[in-house]
């Protein structure tokens, strides 16, 4: 047996790492999320292999009040060879899962460790010269007081609380460093001692599955718990509660439909993502509200927390049960929001 060579499952986590690499060029690697009151949908930037994105140009409009310099993508050497850097590491990976050789594999974890620590420290770097070298002659001006970013984490800096996170680019290169250190446990009888074969063929796809779960899905309600984000009663009676996910990724929850579409008539300038209703006969399940059903009484047959008496249905035959038990007619979700402007 040639113990210079990878065993077939070291392969498969190492090309696994190699295709998280490729797709990580086209994700943002890491976000920056600005919230104030004057901003409730928040501001956020996202940091992309090959340019920066998101609400760059409304930051740089804040940032110039207290001297901070504009961010633009010219400004940063890194936004230029990063994507040329994670695709040679994409061909490494490829590479030494093909040739099969434990030196390669060794070599290429120490390399990959060394450019992700040299990577946050010139994040950390870059974050610092914005936050402390400031223009003098800035409209706003606190003594002493700097506005450097977290490098992750949470940090108020004025009236902004910052959030600054990986996102799915950077989550992919995190998981590809994890599967070459899982290869090298594996060819060292590590770990066996922790897990089980079958653990071992589940990673890669468990890794997928996380990534499946960072995405703009409907947040579950938790009764008695969350409050209305209109009327701020809290929700406590799931047949009609209901949200909405906006294209910023913010999720906004409501006791009724009433209260969700008052809050959509006070926030029109808000770009929607999609829109959620509890299923009146399961209080635990949110299903989309441009393919449910819609039933509402004048009477108190259906009685809404906000007396819209609207409930939602997930099938059209229990919509229309339920109209025929109340007299009245099934709507659809356009009949719905026309009702409602």
């Amino acid at each position: 047996m040639n113990t210079s060579k990878l065993s077939l499952k070291s392969k498969i986590l190492v090309a696994f790492g190699g295709l998280m690499l490729a797709l990580a060029l086209f994700f943002p690697l890491w976000r920056i999320d600005f919230e104030a009151p004057q901003y409730p949908e928040g501001l956020r930037m996202f940091i992309y292999p090959h340019k920066m994105g998101g609400d760059v140009q409304i930051i740089n409009g804040l940032n110039h009040y207290i001297g901070m310099k504009t961010i633009h993508d010219d400004s940063f050497v890194e936004l230029k060879i990063l994507p040329y850097l994670i695709g040679g590491f994409s061909v490494f990976f490829f590479l030494t899962a093909f040739l099969g050789g434990k030196k390669a594999l060794y070599t290429l974890t120490l390399v990959f460790i060394l450019f992700g620590i040299a990577s946050m420290i010139d994040f950390w770097h870059w974050e610092y010269q914005y936050g402390h070298e400031l223009d003098p002659n800035a409209a706003i001006k606190v003594p002493g007081a700097t506005y450097q970013p977290p490098l992750i984490g949470y940090k108020l800096l004025l009236n902004f609380g910052v959030l600054s996170l990986p996102d799915v680019g950077g989550i992919m290169l995190v998981i590809a460093g994890l599967v070459l250190v899982i290869a090298i446990m594996l060819e060292n009888n590590l770990l066996n001692r922790f897990m089980g074969k079958k653990m071992m063929l589940i990673l890669p796809f468990s890794a997928m599955f996380f990534l499946a779960c960072v995405s703009s899905g409907p947040e579950s309600i938790t009764l008695n718990k969350d409050n209305c984000a209109y009327c701020k009663m809290t929700i406590s009676d799931g047949r009609f509660g209901c949200e909405i996910i906006t294209e910023k990724g913010r999720t906004y929850k409501f006791d009724d439909i009433e209260c969700m579409f008052a809050y959509l008539k006070q926030n029109q300038s808000t770009p929607i993502q999609s829109h959620w209703v509890h299923n009146y006969l399961d209080k635990s399940n949110l299903i989309p509200a441009e393919k449910s059903y819609y039933v509402t009484t004048t009477t108190k047959a259906i009685s809404s927390p906000m007396g819209g008496n609207t409930a939602a249905f997930k099938n059209k035959s229990d919509a229309e049960s339920a109209a025929s038990k109340y007299n009245t007619q099934v709507q659809t979700w356009e009949q719905i929001a026309a009702s409602k402007k």
